[in-house]
């Protein structure tokens, strides 16, 4: 659950007060992020989210995460740092991030950093045809795929979208039957063999808890 004087929307959120460090998140990891940050010794860090419905239109990040940074340095804060994949958007987001010396979380996307790099890697090497489910894609499965594709309206698009899929992976991040249930119903009107891989935070939570320590 996140935190009852926490709003979290489509447009994003910020967590209330001002800590001596920032991440600027997607806001499909905000569930995450806040859990790391409950443990002991992150209390001076602060969380800002940008809309999660942005990976269907990823032109919007890069612009989107450097406005949060000018945003938070025109008010003081110098310790800044990103909890973003590339995301789609080509590299413009590094370039972004290289031009203002902000770091961001290793990793193309959210399934390698949450997997692990090496375990994403073999992964992808035992099905190229693998599609991919993190707990908030399976939680919001029917909003952002099913209906956000129009597969709801069109069904016969099915075999355009997802012909060249064999498998539906979940990587969970936490134990939690109904987003199994979630899972698996998907991978059943996609048409695809099903695999749950339980990964925690992965990678997420070490580069959060770094930050911490970074100078």
């Amino acid at each position: 659950m996140l935190p009852s004087d926490t709003t979290l929307t489509e447009n994003g959120f910020s967590e209330p007060g001002k800590g001596r460090i920032l991440l600027i998140a997607c806001g499909a990891l905000a569930r995450e992020t806040l859990e790391v940050l409950r443990q002991p010794g992150l209390e001076g860090i602060t969380l800002t989210c940008l809309p999660a419905i942005w990976h269907n239109s990823p032109e919007k990040i890069p612009e989107g995460v450097l406005a949060k940074i000018r945003a938070a340095r025109a008010e003081g804060v110098e310790r800044i740092f990103v909890l973003y994949g590339d995301c789609g958007t080509g590299g413009e987001l590094d370039r972004i991030l290289a031009e203002e010396g902000v770091e961001r979380i290793d990793g193309p996307h959210c399934y390698s950093f949450f997997a692990g790099s090496a375990a994403f890697e073999r992964l992808a090497e035992q099905e190229v045809g693998t599609f991919y489910l993190t707990d908030y894609l399976a939680r919001h499965f029917d909003r952002l795929m099913w209906q956000g594709l129009g597969l709801d309206r069109h069904p016969e698009l099915l075999p355009v979208y997802f012909g060249n899929y064999r498998r539906l992976v979940y990587l969970a991040q936490v134990e939690d039957p109904a987003l199994d249930a979630k899972a698996q119903e998907a991978a059943q009107r996609l048409g695809l063999e099903y695999e749950r891989v339980f990964t925690g935070m992965g990678e997420l939570a070490g580069f959060v808890e770094a930050t911490a320590g970074k100078d």
